[in-house]
């Protein structure tokens, strides 16, 4: 509601030179609007999204709600909007309806309406206000990019290694990709199947790091890095953002004496290898050390497994 009130309080001084006090009159966590013709306690009330209650609550200073005159002062109680799961927050911006707003991020009217129950009147809705905006759901073979301050399409298409034109492909809800907003969803396309020979590729999930990647699959963070040149950040990775993983063709200095090297599959785990192989699970797990998660392995991989 920041704007509304900067805009309240740019209405304010010419009433507040006409009576110096008018400034001082709203309390703590209200802020001033100045009467205009027409205006009665209830329109004002409906017109910044608070009951007229709180309205008149915030302002003892008016012995009669109901008389009202143009320029004076009347103090509008500061509300915040907590927005429910499954939506964010949008910050109205001057000329915005809530029919452009649902165009804007690719939802329908009636679910931007649905969403927004404290709105009593969706015809009515001005700059400051916070609308709750559905999140976009992505089509397939794409991931969930929330934009965030300072970002453009340019941007977000060089952080996650695509062409722009791929980018804006991917998201014909957004009209204009010259203009995005903080909070927006960005459908990215994956870049699945475009890792080089010698890697595989890994979806980055939620948590995830480069070296808690590097770690989980036994490289060095050297060696993640410099299979990932279109990461230009290695401190900046996203769920759903894919990451080109060196495939480790043997363990440091190979498998030991007792020991035979064993190629994973797709499919493979280390029970059924330790059933296929007729080990124990707790023999084959400890023949490699250089697997931090026995419940992760993958095709390609080297498996060491002990000669019976």
């Amino acid at each position: 509601m920041e704007d509304q009130e900067k805009l309240a309080a740019e209405q304010a001084p010419s009433e507040a030179q006409a009576n110096p006090e008018a400034a001082n009159v709203c309390g703590p966590n209200t802020f001033p609007y100045i009467v205009r013709p027409g205006d009665t306690m209830f329109s004002i009330a409906r017109q910044f999204g608070v009951s007229l209650d709180a309205l008149i609550a915030a302002n003892p200073q008016i012995p009669d709600p109901s008389q009202i005159r143009p320029g004076q002062v009347v103090c509008i109680p500061r509300q915040s909007t907590t927005c429910p799961p499954g939506t964010f927050s949008y910050t109205v911006q001057p000329g915005d309806t809530m029919f452009s707003i649902a165009q804007r991020f690719g939802v329908s009217l009636d679910a931007l309406i649905a969403a927004n129950p404290q709105i009593p009147n969706p015809n009515l809705i001005f700059p400051g206000q916070i609308v709750c905006v559905p999140e976009f759901t992505c089509p397939p073979n794409t991931f969930r990019y929330t934009v965030q301050p300072g970002d453009t399409m340019f941007t977000i298409a060089q952080r996650f290694g695509v062409s722009l034109n791929a980018l804006i492909a991917a998201n014909p809800q957004i009209p204009n990709p010259n203009l995005i907003f903080p909070g927006q969803i960005v459908c990215v396309p994956r870049t699945d199947g475009r890792c080089p020979s010698g890697t595989f590729a890994y979806t980055v999930q939620p948590g995830d790091s480069m070296f808690l990647i590097a770690q989980r699959f036994g490289v060095s963070l050297n060696a993640l890095i410099a299979a990932n040149p279109q990461i230009p950040n290695p401190n900046l990775i996203f769920p759903g953002q894919i990451v080109c993983v060196p495939i480790v063709s043997q363990p440091p200095g190979g498998c030991p004496a007792g020991t035979f090297a064993y190629t994973v599959r797709p499919g493979d785990t280390m029970f059924n290898i330790a059933r296929r192989f007729g080990v124990s699970l707790d023999d084959l797990i400890r023949a490699n050390p250089q697997i931090p998660n026995p419940n992760q392995i993958r095709p390609g991989q080297i498996v060491c497994v002990p000669t019976r």
